[in-house]
């Protein structure tokens, strides 16, 4: 019993540390895109905002995907373009 008790925590662990290293990335990649559009001119940002969100909006969720998981997914990458973070 000790043994899978033991077992259960390293696996835990495991995935606490593969979460850590999810939300890094996640952030790494917000940090690069916000970069990004404040570099672009007002024009050439606002047809990016406007393709991408265009193309989130023609994506469906399929069965795969549940529509509140895609729904998600469109809020934060509207916000992210919208208000990227300071």
């Amino acid at each position: 019993m000790k043994n899978l008790i033991a077992e259960l925590l390293v696996k835990l662990a495991e995935k606490e540390e593969e979460s850590k290293e999810l939300v890094v990335q996640v952030e790494a990649l917000e940090i690069v895109v916000t970069a990004l559009l404040r570099h672009m001119r007002q024009p050439e940002q606002q047809a990016l905002i406007t393709d991408i969100e265009a193309a989130l909006d023609e994506a469906k969720p399929g069965l795969v995907v549940p529509a509140h998981d895609a729904e998600l997914l469109h809020q934060y990458i509207k916000k992210l373009l919208r208000h990227p973070r300071n």
